[in-house]
């Protein structure tokens, strides 16, 4: 069975919904830094060791949350894991025939922006930033939910899902002020109408 294929439509939303900006930073952050953290946006990367090493030594006074953004670098899978089961028990049809997430593609592609959200999560995380989201990139991105039909209330509980996932992997004293980094996404998504 061949993929569907994209509309034109449906493709320039994608190109556009990039939900992370660094347009911000430049006050807090050195340029290479910033660069670091682009490039890996333009790829749909984590931020790699290196990344997170560079930026750590270019900027010292943001290096406080880097290993928190590796450790769920490394432990992505695991938590898409768990909020993918949160969602599948909140929407236990969901995946079957007439449901939101039907045919098996629809749900690899919500999966797969679970895993993309986290990413831009630790980008803010990371650099330390909570305003690391792309209003512009949020128009897009409801656009494209909206042309796709993507039902936004599984979404947001993904995203919850992601962030009591995450919050299980830190220290205690950690979980209020990286919960606002996670708050930041949930809220721009339940504002999608």
């Amino acid at each position: 069975m061949t993929k569907p294929q994209l509309s034109e439509k449906i493709q320039e939303l994608i190109q556009k919904a990039r939900i992370v900006s660094f347009a911000t930073w430049q006050d807090t952050h050195p340029a290479e830094a910033i660069q670091r953290f682009q490039a890996a946006d333009d790829q749909g990367c984590y931020l790699t060791d290196e990344d997170l090493q560079q930026i750590q030594a270019i900027a010292p006074t943001m290096a406080e949350l880097i290993p928190v953004a590796k450790l769920l670098r490394d432990r992505v899978d695991a938590i898409v894991n768990e909020a993918r089961a949160e969602v599948l028990t909140v929407f236990p049809t969901i995946t079957q025939p007439g449901g939101g997430l039907y045919p098996p593609e629809r749900a690899e592609a919500c999966w797969r922006d679970f895993w993309h959200f986290l990413r831009c999560i630790t980008y803010g995380i990371a650099g330390h930033r909570i305003d690391y989201t792309s209003s512009a990139g949020f128009h897009y991105m409801q656009l494209l939910y909206q042309e796709l039909q993507v039902p936004l209330d599984a979404m947001v509980v993904g995203l919850e899902g992601i962030k009591a996932a995450s919050l299980k992997q830190v220290e205690p004293n950690q979980k209020e002020t990286l919960s606002l980094y996670f708050d930041r996404l949930i809220e721009k998504l339940r504002q999608f109408s």
